[in-house]
């Protein structure tokens, strides 16, 4: 039996971190529990109200964040804030499959496409690695806002 899980990232700032890869993503900011958002509502806004009023010191306010795929299927991601900085290359990471099914030239251009996307939100673009066949299909090396290692794939 398979199980559900969730996918932790160690940040210094998780709000903006969670912010980041909602966007690469595609998914959402849930609001506080028992809180009906309207469609137009800024979900961290909520939360952090939701905390004053649970009389969370606003320092505290930034230690957790999470996002969630608003169609249910991919696995809930989670940051919370931890005081040390990163240190070394990850040994896990995610690969964003941004050209399933595509192969050489167009594959590369939709690689390429969401590279630039990415960046514009904050990623850095690390290397390219080109097409080797029959082991490889090519793929782009970037780092998130935090240097956290992950794939265009």
């Amino acid at each position: 039996m398979s199980r559900d899980f969730q996918v932790t990232f160690d940040a210094h700032d998780p709000g903006a971190l969670s912010s980041f890869w909602r966007d690469a993503l595609g998914y959402i900011h849930p609001g506080p529990p028992g809180v009906d958002l309207p469609a137009d509502a800024d979900p961290l806004a909520a939360w952090n109200e939701f905390l004053a009023g649970l009389g969370v010191p606003p320092e505290q306010r930034n230690s957790k964040s999470a996002i969630e795929d608003p169609d249910g299927r991919g696995a809930r991601v989670f940051f919370q804030q931890v005081p040390e900085g990163k240190s070394a290359k990850n040994r896990v990471h995610l690969d964003i499959r941004a050209a399933p099914g595509l192969r050489g030239e167009d594959r590369m251009s939709a690689l390429e496409t969401e590279c630039a996307r990415l960046v514009a939100l904050g990623a850095t673009r690390i290397r390219r690695h080109d097409p080797e066949p029959p082991l490889s299909a090519g793929f782009i090396v970037m780092t998130d806002p935090e240097g956290n290692e992950f794939c265009l794939d």
